[in-house]
């Protein structure tokens, strides 16, 4: 059990708040790991995990970790459907452009988005976080109808699933098939069995799995310069006990995981001996300076406003489908059975998620990011 600390760390305590602290090994969050950076009134235990996958499934089913890095998609269904064990704060461990993690079989001809409809599409989990991102760029970019993809759930680099996750029911229709063939996705792809693979991460190199953009890279820069737009994926997440035992947490926690990001921006923009193994690190800070005015992971909710706002008007229902599939049982709906126009879906949930991170970032407005789901 962890001791009772009064209202703020300055107050009558026993001694610093013993918190557990779940997250992959960030170049943003190495100064909280090493101790460089400590979190005020807080002695944080950083147990670090490769596999966010891990991390998720320990902290959204039993609750194992005090504060943990959590996907984005499971945090926003988890609350969609009342479901309010978590408390978020602002800040992103994890962000990526997702125009290049969509492969294609060479041999497949596909040439365009659009040829996607009718095909067979490889996902770790329909529902990630990941996916949901992917999805909004084919049906909002290029007018794919998603309901037309047969998708292939499963993991990605081996057999068998990927994870436990908790995610909520799907609200509307998808053709979605669990991949019971013995084979990894990739395995799948490579051999033209299935035609193309929505990625969480990039995957080895293969003569017969490409991109289906050549040049993701100007495709995500253009789709950045355009809409200002990075797709967040995971979040900091605060069991709802702890937060409410100490509410004071929200905001030294906060305050740390700035200063570890600051931290982390000095090491990168220093000149002279790197701290990171890229030969051209300078051209890559350059495009930092140019593209994203020097802070390419800011933290907190006006910083990000065009991301979370933004990413409801642009990806809809991309995440809102329904399983039709025999392997997902009966289907219930996440909203009661009701299905709500696309308009009226932003007025009935511009409500507001609590973060806790100071008084200049104490609401963030979900309306439109919660249609992800």
């Amino acid at each position: 059990m962890l001791s009772i600390i009064s209202e703020w760390p300055g107050g009558n305590h026993v001694g610093p708040l013993r918190l557990s602290f779940a997250c992959g090994n960030y170049d943003r969050m190495a100064a909280l790991r090493t101790g460089d950076v400590t979190v005020e009134g807080v002695h944080l235990n950083y147990i670090a995990i490769d596999s966010p996958r891990e991390i998720f499934d320990r902290m959204g089913s039993r609750q194992e970790f005090d504060v943990s890095e959590f996907s984005a998609s499971e945090f926003i269904s988890r609350l969609a459907r009342g479901e309010r064990s978590l408390v978020a704060i602002p800040v992103f461990p994890s962000r990526v452009f997702r125009h290049s993690h969509i492969y294609i079989n060479r041999h497949s001809g596909i040439k365009t988005p659009k040829d996607l409809e009718h095909r067979r599409m490889g996902v770790a989990l329909y529902t990630q976080t990941a996916a949901v991102w992917i999805r909004g760029h084919l049906m909002h970019q290029y007018g794919v109808d998603l309901s037309a993809i047969r998708w292939v759930e499963g993991a990605v680099e081996k057999t068998g699933h990927h994870g436990n996750p908790s995610a909520p029911p799907l609200l509307e229709p998808a053709q979605l098939e669990r991949n019971n063939s013995g084979a990894s996705l990739s395995e799948l792809l490579a051999k033209g069995e299935i035609d193309a693979l929505a990625g969480a991460r990039h995957l080895h190199a293969h003569p017969d799995v490409v991109p289906i953009f050549p040049d993701a890279g100007a495709v995500e820069r253009a789709f950045y310069a355009e809409t200002r737009i990075f797709p967040i994926m995971h979040l900091v997440a605060i069991r709802r006990d702890r937060y409410e035992q100490n509410p004071w947490i929200a905001g030294s926690l906060y305050k740390a995981f700035v200063e570890a990001k600051q931290l982390a921006l000095i090491r990168l923009y220093r000149r002279g001996a790197h701290f990171y193994m890229l030969p051209w690190i300078q051209e890559a800070v350059r495009e930092i300076e140019e593209l994203f005015a020097g802070d390419p992971w800011p933290y907190g909710v006006e910083a990000n406003r065009p991301t979370l706002e933004g990413a409801g008007a642009i990806y809809g229902r991309a995440a809102s489908h329904r399983a039709a599939s025999a392997d997902r049982g009966s289907v219930r709906s996440a909203c009661g059975g009701r299905r709500i126009a696309h308009r009226r879906a932003v007025r009935l949930l511009t409500g507001s998620l609590e973060l806790t991170g100071g008084k200049e970032i104490a609401q963030l407005p979900i309306g439109l990011l919660r249609r992800l789901l």
